[in-house]
């Protein structure tokens, strides 16, 4: 006689190995400083945000800090991260320069972003061309410049746009999505074990 419950157990567990990678997955692809294997520093920090593909994007490190920043229609988003330890350094003074101009970074406790919205300062890095930037990070006692440059085609910067107002959903901060995830996979598994309890009690009805 086939054990169904047994050929139940193991699917189960496979389709829970299979969700919990995607779920490491998605964590890993927002995390702002990515490493590989060997604990190099890959090509750049990666982004879940819709249009940061295609946004003009700056790249920037130091002995201390590595960032990633898009520019899109409404402002310019940086993440930054420490360069040894790819912790996200959260609550620092930033500022960023370009040419003649300056702006402070307001820091997005929602999406740990750091972005400027000044409106000269976006403009200016709109214009097509490449714009050399200069960030200045003030973590804690540590403090460091970091230089990268970002080519803008123009038309392209006004793609993409970044919310940080997460009422109307469509800003949800990554946990909010893994709870959702969890809560389906509670669901999924509740069913599961039903329908294995369901069939042992016929089996064992029929035995009878």
């Amino acid at each position: 006689m086939i054990d169904f419950s047994n050929t139940l157990r193991h699917g189960r567990h496979r389709l829970l190995m299979s969700l919990a990678a995607l779920l490491v997955g998605g964590t890993a692809l927002a995390s702002p400083g990515a490493h590989g294997p060997n604990g190099e520093h890959l090509d750049g920090p990666a982004q879940t945000t819709a249009g940061a593909s295609s946004a003009p994007r700056m790249e920037a490190k130091s002995e201390s800090f590595e960032l990633v920043g898009y520019l899109r229609g409404d402002e310019f988003s940086m993440l930054v991260n420490r360069f040894e330890t790819n912790e996200p350094v959260l609550n620092a003074k930033v500022e960023v320069e370009t040419g003649a101009l300056k702006a402070p970074a307001k820091f997005h406790a929602d999406m740990g972003d750091y972005a400027v919205d000044d409106a000269a300062f976006l403009k200016a890095l709109k214009a097509p061309g490449t714009h050399a930037i200069v960030v200045t990070i003030i973590a804690g006692a540590e403090s460091d410049l970091l230089d990268g440059t970002l080519k803008s085609e123009g038309a392209d910067a006004d793609a993409g746009t970044h919310s940080h107002d997460d009422g109307d959903g469509h800003g949800l901060p990554l946990t909010a999505w893994l709870a959702i995830a969890l809560a389906a996979i509670g669901a999924l598994i509740y069913a599961l074990s039903r329908r294995s309890a369901r069939s042992a009690a016929a089996r064992n009805g029929g035995a009878r």
